[in-house]
């Protein structure tokens, strides 16, 4: 099972990264396999540090401004209690890992880790239509230059309905971020 959420990762210098990631889950969070695409900062704070935390969230702009490079702010953290990371004060819950296994030979590496420590700050909200539309279109946006531009427009003109008609202030100000930069960076594709 893919669980969709935030990883924190901090380089050598311990400069935090904060990314979307969706995970592979086993044995009920004991284990999770991460693949996040060689080149991204994710990968090289990965590689450095053998470690990071996952975190399972209900509030979506984060996430959604964290895919497009937009995270104007990084998010209130507290240092990781049973690795070098941080972990969200905005989460539902947390879940501290160290990487066991690595195979770099596709462009998105699979990360083998094993969950050593987890924690439940508040219960899972819940999303409805607007939150999963929201994902769906950031996970999109994060994958313009693979897909076809014809197929990023249907799935933008299928996930507005949602949004409009179940979203909240939240959900409606990062479905918008995600749509002016889905229109930027085919604007600047044309002109190129």
């Amino acid at each position: 099972m893919i669980i969709e959420g935030l990883l924190t990762t901090v380089d050598a210098a311990g400069r935090l990264n904060v990314a979307p990631m969706g995970p592979i889950v086993h044995a009920d969070f004991q284990q999770l396999t991460l693949r996040p695409y060689r080149g991204t900062t994710s990968f090289r704070n990965l590689m450095d540090t053998r470690q990071g935390v996952f975190h399972v969230v209900d509030s979506i702009g984060v996430m959604a401004a964290a895919a497009i490079g937009r995270l104007t702010e990084l998010p209130a953290t507290v240092p990781a209690q049973h690795v070098t990371g941080r972990v969200l004060d905005d989460c539902c819950r947390w879940f501290e890992f160290r990487i066991t296994d690595v195979d770099t030979t596709h462009e998105r590496s699979e990360m083998a880790a094993d969950v050593v420590h987890t924690g439940t700050r508040r219960p899972f909200g819940g999303f409805n239509r607007a939150r999963h539309a929201v994902i769906e279109m950031a996970i999109l946006a994060t994958r313009l230059h693979l897909l076809p531009q014809d197929d990023v427009e249907v799935a933008l003109k299928f996930l507005t309905p949602a949004v409009e008609k179940t979203g909240s202030a939240e959900e409606i100000a990062a479905f918008e971020m995600l749509r002016q930069h889905v229109r930027r960076f085919y604007a600047q594709e044309q002109s190129a």
